[in-house]
């Protein structure tokens, strides 16, 4: 509603008065940032050791006497990997590209999206805060499950041959329960990618509401607490500033807040006085 009013109001701004006599907008009482504060929901995040268990969750087969590489189970576990280790926005991952991975130098150029239209969903290019191509950078580890991913989608194109329309997509559409009118290659629906999450986050017991873009605020608030430069991590949030990066994510935690004390009562000797 705040946002909302934002717009209206600028742009009967820009008519008074010369068509309007006042801001018609200017009467109304859109939400305080300090309502708008309190109305925010506290969503969970994952610290850096329940990250590292999630992950080992994801590459370790279920069990099941079916259980292969395109089991549901492991299916994912690259799509997973690549959420957690660099934050990126759901639309973000889903419109990789190979021809945009710099594997030497380690970079990941974001130039496509995913995104919901109407009913269904289109890739498109990304022109989100006006940033034209931003590149993020990941450690090698990430660029050999990349691999990883690169050869079973190999081994699905030559499987499925005709079937496959190339799109260049990193985490394209498979041929996983492919209907006979289907094609595969192309963006994977963002809905189902999301029912998919569910379905591991029951799994592998993560809290009832820790949504997909929970592991993009897990990972920026973990690099916050580890003390690395907000510029990087803003930057790799594709965030506009740092400020912005450490007022929406930095969330305060105990076990934080005990590493803050015990190190400030180190510096001015607090252990030596009783």
């Amino acid at each position: 509603m705040r946002h909302i009013h934002n717009i209206i109001s600028g742009a009967f701004s820009t008519v008074v008065p010369k068509l309007l006599p006042v801001n018609p907008a200017a009467t109304a009482h859109p939400p305080t940032e300090r309502q708008i504060k309190a109305a925010k929901p506290d969503y969970p995040t994952l610290n850096d050791e329940q990250t590292r268990a999630f992950l080992a969750g994801i590459w370790t087969p279920c069990g099941n006497s079916r259980c292969h590489e395109w089991h549901h189970c492991l299916r994912d576990a690259p799509l997973w990997t690549a959420y957690i280790a660099t934050g990126c926005r759901r639309s973000e991952v889903l419109g990789w590209k190979w021809s945009l991975i710099n594997w030497d130098e380690g970079s990941i150029e974001l130039d496509w999206v995913v995104v919901e239209v109407g009913r269904g969903y289109e890739l498109r290019r990304l022109t989100k805060d006006g940033d034209d191509k931003p590149i993020i950078y990941v450690d090698q580890s990430l660029m050999g499950v990349l691999k990883i991913q690169r050869e079973r989608q190999d081994r699905e194109i030559a499987r499925l041959g005709e079937k496959w329309t190339d799109h260049d997509l990193v985490f394209a559409r498979d041929g996983w329960r492919l209907r006979s009118t289907d094609r595969a290659g192309g963006p994977q629906d963002p809905d189902k990618v999301t029912a998919r999450w569910r379905t591991v986050r029951n799994r592998l017991n993560l809290p009832d509401r820790f949504r997909l873009h929970d592991a993009r605020a897990s990972k920026i608030n973990n690099d916050l607490d580890a003390g690395e430069n907000p510029v990087e991590v803003a930057a790799n949030a594709r965030h506009h500033s740092p400020g912005y990066s450490m007022r929406a994510y930095g969330r305060r935690r105990a076990d934080s807040a005990k590493k803050l004390a015990t190190a400030s009562a180190a510096r001015i000797g607090l252990d030596t006085v009783s």
